[in-house]
This record gives C-alpha cells, structure tokens and sequence, in this order.
C-alpha cells in the first residue's frame, strides 16, 4: 500500500522533537521505516555540555540512516527531524496542515519516504537519512559524514517552494561572553556592568559592514539571544548573547572584524561555521537561491549535493508554519523525478 505523505506528517508533527530532543521521533522513524521492509541504522550523536547549551537536553539523540538489506544507494534523500522551539501539534484545513516541523522539515522527512518507496519500486537505488541537530550546529549531519554509505547524489531537503536551490548562505554562530563586577546599583562606581560592556560590543558589531555577493546577496546578522545579570539592584558581573551570521563568503574576514571591534569588551567564541554553497540547475526544474543554511556543508561525503523541498522558509520558525497538501504531493514526485534524472544520467 503506498505511503501517505499528509498522514505521515500528521504523526511526526504531534511527536515534540525540538533540538536536542529528538528521542521520539528518531525511534517512530526507526520503528516505522523496519515495517517498510528497510534495514535501518541508528547513528547515536552526543549531546553538548548542558550549561552552555540554552535548551539542552540529556535525553537519547540518533541520526536515522535506511536502505533496503545489502544495497548501496545511487541517491540518499535527506533532511532532519529536530525542529526550533516553542512547540505545537498538528491541525489542519482543507487545504493546509498547520503545526512546528510541517514545512521544516516533518513534511519533508514525510515527502522523501514516500518517493523512496516509488523509488526502490522501480529499481533505483536509494537510501534515506534524517538527522539530528540542524537548526542548532549541524551536530547529526557531522556525525553521518563520518559514516557515508558510497552515494553519489544526496538530494537534501529545505523548504524551497518546491525549487531548485542554486546556492545557499552560510552560518557563523558568535557567541559574546562579558565580565564584570557585582556591586550595589546604588554604588555603580564600585561595580563594573558586563551588561554596559556587551551592549557597547554588540552595537559596534551591529555597525560592522559584512561582504555581499551579487549573485546571492548581503550577509546578514541577528542577535538571536541575550542574557545577563543577576537583578535589577545589583551591577551585572556576567552577561552573554549568541548571534548568527548567514555568509556570503568566506567567514575569516567577518571573524577578525568581530574580534577586532570586540576587543576586550567580551570574550568571542565561534561555535559554528558553516560555508556557502553553490549548486547546479538540473533539467528545467524552476530554480532559487537560498537565503539560510542547510546541513549540505557538513554532508561532503554523500555524494553531489542538491536542495528541494515543499513549504515556504517564510513561514518556518514562526507561529504560523503551515504546507500545501497539494504541495506535499507535489514534492513527492519531485524528489522521485530528480533522483531518477541523477541516476540515470
């Protein structure tokens, strides 16, 4: 019986798997890709240090990899199963499935099984992988690039509006961690404020003229998270923000400015970096550029990569992610198309 694809996201979307919590989900996939006849292998990924980690977990994480018993695959369709917080289940319309990881990437994930299953049907060679750990460090995807199974094509899935991606930006995670000393706020003279420290860093940073490349666009930067202090009467002796630089290029000139007009303000530690990357029209299938990141960078070794998928980025991470059912269906094909026009030549 072929696989559902609406249905199949409906159950991923209701099991929670935001980064670092991706337990469940990995065990449903396992669990549900050995019932279609795969062999299926658990890649285990470690999880980082807790206290530096916001939104950490402890629990078991684990890229999924499927094959059917003793192939090697020609293609691998991928994508990955943690999702960005707050989380919230499915509902869904006559037209749309609503709900955290419907477009990025639990649609997807749900897509790429079902053109696998037409796949194999008609004798291509195909594997699946889904990993952990992409809207943070790409942490399952550097883990499954230590372990390749001898593909030469790696399909990997974003929500691109069911297009073509001819490049991707890069990411470079910043994190500023300032000092100070505790003092009463009544007596400010006899503290030091690591918060006054951090904004006077960050504004400076924020004025920082990044690279452009024409045929992608600027480099962009957002302050993502901000923390510091102990209350509002006691000067701040510690304060901290994490950002996120998308790169149009290569990050070490963007990485000495940071540091250069840092100075000893903060101390800077890069805890990603992730390059741009550009890839190639196929047929005449409508084409993009994409303005984020993907785990392609950290998937080297699974052969020439490309980026397709269902769903609009402009709704993913928001309170409002939905997908197309129509396009749902319609990325099933596509996956299948493609992988067969790679195969075959």
């Amino acid at each position: 019986m072929p696989i559902d694809p609406i249905q199949l996201t409906r159950q991923l979307v209701d099991i929670e798997s935001t980064t670092y919590h991706e337990g469940r989900a990995g065990a449903f996939l396992h669990e549900f890709l050995a019932s279609q006849r795969y062999a299926v292998e658990r890649m285990p990924v470690s999880q980082p240090e807790l206290a530096l980690t916001p939104g950490g977990g402890t629990g078991e994480r684990f890229n999924v990899y499927a094959a059917m018993p003793g192939v090697t695959p020609d293609v691998v369709l991928s994508t990955h199963m943690d999702t960005v917080p707050p989380y919230f289940g499915c509902r869904e319309d006559d037209e749309y499935l609503y709900g955290r990881g419907t477009c990025d990437a639990k649609g997807i994930i749900a897509a790429q099984i079902a053109a696998a299953d037409r796949l194999r049907d008609s004798g291509v060679k195909v594997g699946l992988l889904f990993v952990v750990g992409e809207e943070r460090d790409s942490a399952g995807a550097k883990v499954a690039n230590k372990s390749p199974k001898g593909s030469r094509f790696l399909i990997n899935g974003e929500p691109t509006d069911n297009r073509l991606a001819l490049a991707s930006k890069g990411a470079l995670r910043v994190e500023l961690r300032a000092k100070g000393k505790m003092a009463h706020s009544a007596y400010p003279e006899l503290g030091e404020s690591a918060i006054d420290k951090l904004l006077e860093a960050l504004r400076d940073v924020q004025a920082l003229p990044l690279p452009v490349e024409p045929e992608i666009g600027p480099s962009t930067l957002n302050i993502g998270l901000i923390e510091g202090g102990r209350a509002p009467n006691v000067i701040a002796d510690k304060a901290e923000a994490h950002l996120l630089i998308r790169l149009v290029s290569p990050a070490e000139e963007t990485k000495q400015a940071i540091i250069k007009t840092v100075g000893n303000r903060a101390d800077v530690t890069f805890s990603l970096e992730l390059p741009f990357v550009r890839m190639r029209k196929v047929a005449n299938l409508p084409t993009m550029v994409a303005k984020f990141t993907t785990d392609i960078p950290s998937l080297t070794a699974w052969g020439e990569p490309f980026l397709l998928g269902p769903g609009s980025i402009h709704v993913a991470h928001t309170p409002n992610e939905k997908i197309s059912k129509k396009e749902l269906l319609e990325a099933v094909e596509m996956y299948a198309q493609l992988a067969q026009d790679l195969v075959r030549g």
